[in-house]
C-alpha cells in the first residue's frame, strides 16, 4: 500500500483492532529489541514485554506504560508502535498487562500496575536502565492506573515502594476525576454506585507527587480535558510540583497516542515533549 494511502486511512481506522494492526505495520523493526511475556505476577495478565534500545545503554531512563481500554480491554502487543518510538529515542520501556473489568473491579487494575512497577524498579539494571530514573506513563484508562500509582502512596507502599522513588509520570487524556460515572463499562470497573470517593486520582495531588507531564487533547469527547488533564495540572501546581502541560488541536482521544507513531508524528509533538520531558527529569 502507497504510504500517502496509509496515511489518509490511519485516522478512520485508529480506533479498530485493524487499525492498530495497520499502524503496527509501519514501525521499525531495527531500532529496539524486544523481550516478551516476562512475567511480574502468577495471573496470566499479570505479564509484560521489555523494550530496549537497539545499541546497548547504561543507566537509561525507563518507562513504565499502561494502554486504556476503558479497563476492560487492550493487550500490551497492541503497543509496539509505543515500545519503539521510545526506544528509538534511548528510553528502556515496558508495557504491561494488568487484570480487567468486569472479571476483576478497581483496584485489581491499580494494584497490577504496581506490582508492574515494582518489577521494574526491581530488574532495571537487568535492560540497561537505572532504577533512579523510572517513570509510568499511560493514556486514558492507563494513564489513571499511572496516576494513582504516582500520587496515591497505598498501591506502591503495598510493594514496599513510594513515590517519592518515582522520577515522574506522564498522563495521556487521562481521567482524574469522573464522579458520578456514567460511561456503563466504567461503572462496571469501578462497581458504581459504591465506588469510594478515593479512587480519584485528582484528591491525591499533593506536595509529595513526583513531577508531572499532562498532555490531552484541546477536543475529546471521552473524556474532559479541562475537569482532569486542566484541573490536575493546576492542583499539582498550586502544590508546588513540577507540571508540564499542553493541550493539542489536530488530534483526539485516540490520534493523541497515535501520533507518537512515526506516521502521524506531525500531528502532535507527543513524543517530542515525552522525551525532553524523560530526559530532564530523570
Amino acid at each position: 500500500m502507497p504510504r500517502r494511502s496509509l496515511l489518509a486511512m490511519l485516522p478512520a481506522l485508529l480506533t479498530a483492532c485493524s487499525g492498530v494492526d495497520l499502524l503496527n505495520a509501519t514501525v521499525a523493526t531495527d531500532s529496539y529489541r524486544r523481550t516478551e511475556g516476562l512475567a511480574y505476577g502468577e495471573h496470566a495478565r499479570q505479564r509484560l514485554d521489555v523494550y530496549q534500545p537497539k545499541d546497548p545503554v547504561s543507566n537509561a531512563p525507563l518507562v513504565v506504560f499502561f494502554y486504556g481500554g476503558s479497563w476492560s480491554s487492550g493487550e500490551r502487543a497492541d503497543y509496539r508502535f509505543v515500545g519503539e518510538a521510545l526506544a528509538s529515542r534511548g528510553i528502556v520501556t515496558v508495557i504491561a498487562d494488568y487484570r480487567l473489568s468486569p472479571a476483576f473491579r478497581y483496584p485489581a487494575f491499580v494494584q497490577d500496575s504496581a506490582g508492574a512497577v515494582r518489577w521494574a524498579f526491581d530488574h532495571a539494571a537487568d535492560y540497561g536502565a537505572s532504577p533512579a530514573r523510572l517513570f509510568v506513563m499511560g493514556h486514558s484508562a492507563g494513564a489513571y492506573n499511572a496516576a494513582m500509582v504516582a500520587l496515591d502512596a497505598r498501591w506502591l507502599a503495598a510493594r514496599g515502594l513510594q513515590p517519592s522513588r518515582l522520577a515522574g509520570w506522564i498522563g495521556l487524556a487521562g481521567p482524574y476525576d469522573f464522579l458520578p460515572i456514567v460511561d456503563a463499562q466504567t461503572r462496571v470497573a469501578f462497581d458504581w454506585p459504591a465506588t469510594p470517593a478515593d479512587s480519584q486520582p485528582l484528591s491525591h495531588a499533593s506536595r509529595a507527587s513526583p513531577p508531572a507531564l499532562l498532555l490531552a487533547p484541546v477536543k475529546d469527547s471521552s473524556v474532559n480535558p479541562q475537569r482532569s488533564t486542566v484541573a490536575m495540572a493546576r492542583r499539582l501546581k498550586a502544590q508546588g510540583v513540577r507540571v508540564e502541560s499542553e493541550l493539542f488541536d489536530g488530534v483526539g482521544h485516540v490520534s493523541l497516542l497515535a501520533a507518537m507513531a512515526s506516521v502521524l508524528r506531525s500531528r502532535a509533538p507527543v513524543l517530542a515533549r515525552v522525551t525532553a520531558f524523560v530526559q530532564a527529569a530523570g
